[in-house]
């Protein structure tokens, strides 16, 4: 037993080298692709010549119709839309992920994307008080379901008061109906 041995030894974890017949097998697959591609170009370098232009075969290539979800998923992708829809995706699922009871007199109104907000609007002060108690354990759980990060923010807002009115019957200094409904 030599020095040089130890080292030799195989790590079981390793993958095995590739050998002559797979450096082979490699270098076969990656020039059957080539040609294939450079045989793809000059078939529509010949068709657009014919003045026939883009013509669909029999085989799959990318002009092909594709499905209406794969289509969806791809445009997401492509846009950079996958936040926003996922969040859209939540306001639609809003009774499952908060609740029977808190879906009633809650309801999500908007998202902001560049600062990660939620804006939920509520029927009452008591229940706008409810949900901004439980504001940390809802932003865990959408951040659960839509990703680390999506939502770094629930705003609540109360019920909005009805439209001032001015006139001649407005007591001078009142600020209206915001002293009643704040």
């Amino acid at each position: 037993m030599s020095v040089d041995e130890p080292a030799r030894k195989k790590d079981p974890k390793k993958a095995p080298e590739p050998s002559g017949v797979d450096l082979a097998r490699v270098a076969l697959r990656a020039a059957r692709e080539q040609a294939r591609a450079r045989g793809d170009a000059a078939q529509q370098k010949k068709q657009a010549r014919r003045g026939g232009g883009l013509r669909s075969g029999a085989r799959a290539d990318g002009r092909d119709p594709m499905a209406l979800g794969a289509a969806i998923n791809r445009l997401l992708t492509e846009r950079g839309w996958e936040t926003p829809a996922a969040v859209g995706g939540v306001m639609g699922r809003w009774p499952e992920i908060v609740g029977a009871d808190v879906a009633k007199h809650c309801v999500p109104e908007k998202y902001d994307e560049d600062e990660r907000v939620l804006v939920v609007r509520c029927d009452s002060t008591a229940w706008a008080t409810n949900l901004r108690l439980l504001a940390p354990t809802l932003v865990a759980r959408l951040n659960e379901d839509l990703g680390h990060g999506a939502v770094k923010l629930i705003k609540v807002h109360g019920p909005s008061g009805p439209a001032r009115r001015y006139g001649p019957l407005r007591a001078p200094g009142s600020t209206g109906p915001g002293d009643t409904y704040g």
